[in-house]
């Protein structure tokens, strides 16, 4: 039975929509994706501007979850995205998620550990993609943040607890060069990252918040790695 706590925060309408199936978000899953409402970054890059601004979603928790009752046996997994999902109280959902038997990948910037630390704490994640946004020397300028540092330490505490997880970079030449990527691919080769990095190529849409045209592809053959295995996506 829910509590009158749970109640109202499984009302609030976080969430700006959904999508209804995927095989490609969660890897080797059959998933759907909640797409979360606010962000506390502005990376010039991002087309999901309208998510970011919007001040109260279209569905709540509740909704979401009369979708997933049916979705039982024919997904097996739930994308949390955005928008930043970790702004919100990601627990008591995760919870009635987990009750239905599916797995739980969060998408995030990696600014909230402690939300992090609780929810690998319960086992009520079971994998997290970091988007590792920059260089620390351009960090806020793409990102319009000082949060470099935090992202940094989750990315230290997945590694130190042999959590599954990646780590992934959307590629604007305009934004981030060839020596921009090798100076992150160094950093993440420094704090022992063992997994996959994806490089991801910008997709120009009819809005961003930097308003940023389509760059040219990233030259792969500038791209200095001897330690990690790299894999681009786009």
């Amino acid at each position: 039975m829910n509590t009158n706590k749970e109640l109202n925060l499984l009302n609030q309408k976080l969430i700006y929509d959904f999508t209804k199936f995927t095989t490609t978000d969660y890897v080797g899953h059959l998933s759907c994706i909640i797409w979360f409402i606010k962000c506390n970054f502005r990376c010039l890059y991002c087309y999901n501007d309208n998510i970011v601004y919007t001040k109260e979603g279209n569905y709540s928790f509740l909704e979401i979850l009369e979708f997933l009752k049916s979705r039982v046996g024919l997904l097996d997994a739930v994308v949390l995205s955005g928008g930043e999902a970790s702004l919100h109280d990601l627990e008591i959902f995760c919870k009635k998620i987990k009750e239905l038997g599916f797995k739980i990948k969060l998408d995030t910037n990696g600014t909230n550990l402690n939300l992090v630390k609780n929810l690998i704490n319960k086992s009520l994640v079971d994998f997290i993609a970091i988007d590792f946004k920059a260089p620390k020397y351009k960090f806020s300028q793409i990102t319009a943040t000082n949060f470099y540092d935090k992202v940094i330490e989750t990315i230290k505490y997945l590694i130190k607890i042999d959590f599954d997880f990646e780590l992934r970079t959307t590629i604007n030449t305009n934004l981030l060069d060839e020596n921009d990527i090798n100076s992150m691919i160094e950093t993440i080769s420094c704090l022992d990252y063992k997994g996959i990095y994806y490089l991801q190529n910008f997709i120009e849409t009819s809005s961003n918040i930097g308003n940023i045209k389509q760059s040219k592809v990233i030259n792969k053959s500038l791209i200095k790695n001897k330690t990690l295995t790299i894999q681009y996506r786009n």
